[in-house]
């Protein structure tokens, strides 16, 4: 049976009697033997300081080196520590965060969270938003308004002896209700030995990159090869040390919740495809620029231009040519030039938003070949067709509307072989997560325009030849790294 124990510096000093709770001496837990079984023990890290290297920090640090729950765990230490996080925190709740204050009259507030709960029932909804990111027993988040609009200053935990002595009561209640609650993760089917989360939280509107149906196959292929899966959102931050892996299905970007995701799952010790690496190299296309062109991985003729740089971009690369803002994709912020006075322009614009941003040769032509790669194999090659009377495969029009060019799946066999040789040396130069690299063919010349994480799997698209042996493929890659890191552990 799993043990609960509160970990603190001194337990004779601890005020708070919980039942069922084993109080435990931090050093007691960092050096007895009888604290070092995995997943036989779940953990609340109550010391006084979590500073790095104090008692606090490595009694996190070792319940995952046992790979036993921890709250708070080492990441979300971290996380506590980094300020720009805080605004990110700011704007993904922000009509909670501004709901739930409005009716203040101060322009600073303080919430103390226990267990994900306030002593006020009118800030539990956001109490639990915040416990659900940093998920810590006593929570304390500092707001202040400006211009009538409330931000988050700053984050940090509690330690037990600044909690008031008429809140004892109503903190022993809530780690009480925390602990009865039912799990919030989905009960394994049949027993199966991992737990796999995927990240698809579809916003109305926006691109994604799976569909509902892909997304369900994808769930399927793991479970028959032993993974239960949850298909978790973007509030469920705080959740990830529930899990053994994490598949994103959803648009990466550096800044976005979804690197959060994956920088987090990967300090967990979790699988996770695509990493924090892969996300940080594939979605800035300055740092794609530089890399293809170290490794002499042909492209079309590319430019890095900042303000000082800007004016031989015709010279060197002719009309029409191609504007990217640095982290485009789904051919966003991509932009086709015909004139010197509209490079002018555009590059004026995109500068406003970077400092750098990629101009390249324009190279023509009726598809753009896609070879899907995973663990350093190619899986899949896709024909993504230019959109009709357009010079891309994705046309804009109004409302926000698409019109895409046709896609056709090819069997790797007649692929040409330069096609699929250049396209496993430029996603080799990432890692070996899963990737969607694009390639231009004219003639003889075949270049890659860019690598993508995260690439889009769709159902009858991608699937389109493979059909659900293209799931499990993916799926076992999952499976193997745990088998793998299971037997390391051992």
């Amino acid at each position: 049976m799993k043990r609960t124990i509160v970990v603190v510096e001194t337990p004779s000093h601890w005020p708070l009697q919980i039942p069922g709770v084993e109080v435990v001496a931090a050093r007691t837990y960092l050096t007895d033997r009888d604290f070092s079984l995995p997943r036989q023990i779940r953990l609340f890290n109550l010391c006084r300081s979590y500073r790095y290297q104090s008692l606090g920090y490595y009694v996190s640090l070792l319940a995952q080196a046992r790979g036993q729950k921890t709250i708070p765990s080492v990441t979300t230490i971290q996380d506590l520590k980094t300020p720009t996080l805080f605004r990110t925190i700011s704007d993904e709740l922000a009509e909670l965060i501004q709901r739930s204050l409005a009716p203040l009259k101060s322009d600073t507030f303080v919430l103390s969270i226990y267990f994900g709960r306030n002593l006020a029932r009118r800030y539990e909804r956001l109490s639990w938003a915040f416990f659900r990111l940093f998920e810590a027993p006593l929570l304390r988040v500092t707001f202040r308004r400006s211009d009538e609009h409330w931000e988050v200053r700053d984050i940090s935990l509690i330690g037990t002896s600044e909690i008031p002595k008429e809140h004892r009561s109503f903190v022993i209640e809530s780690a009480q209700a925390y602990l009865e609650r039912p799990a919030v993760r989905m009960p394994r089917k049949k027993n199966l030995p991992y737990d796999l989360a995927i990240l698809w939280d579809p916003v109305e509107g926006a691109p994604q990159a799976s569909n509902e149906k892909a997304v369900r196959r994808f769930s399927s292929a793991a479970e028959s090869l032993g993974m239960a899966t949850e298909i978790i959102g973007r509030e469920d931050y705080g959740r990830l040390a529930e899990f053994d892996a994490l598949f994103i299905r959803d648009t990466t970007n550096v800044d976005h919740y979804t690197y959060r995701f994956s920088r987090r799952a990967s300090a967990e010790g979790l699988v996770v495809i695509d990493d924090p690496d892969s996300i940080l190299r594939c979605t800035n296309k300055v740092y794609l620029a530089e890399l293809l062109d170290r490794h002499r991985v042909p492209t079309p003729k590319t430019l890095v231009l900042g303000r000082e740089s800007r004016d031989n971009a015709v010279r060197r690369l002719g009309l029409p040519c191609i504007l990217k803002e640095p982290d485009s994709s789904f051919s966003q912020g991509v932009t086709k030039v015909e004139t010197s006075e509209d490079l002018a322009f555009q590059l004026e614009r995109l500068l406003e938003r970077s400092e750098l941003v990629i101009a390249q040769e324009f190279v023509p032509t009726t598809f753009d070949w896609r070879v899907g790669i995973v663990d350093r194999k190619p899986l899949y090659v896709c024909r993504y067709h230019m959109a009709r009377r357009h010079w891309q495969i994705v046309k804009r029009v109004g409302d926000g509307q698409r019109q895409y060019g046709k896609v056709d799946v090819v069997p790797i066999d007649q692929v040409p072989e330069p096609v699929l040789q250049l396209a496993l040396k430029a996603a080799n130069l990432i890692g070996d997560g899963f990737y969607g690299v694009d390639l231009k063919q004219c003639n003889e010349r075949v270049v890659v325009i860019e690598i993508n994480d995260n690439p889009s799997v769709d159902a009858g698209y991608e699937d389109g030849l493979l059909k659900d042996r293209l799931y499990v493929e993916i799926m076992s890659v999952f499976r193997s790294r745990l088998d793998r890191r299971k037997g390391m552990l051992k």
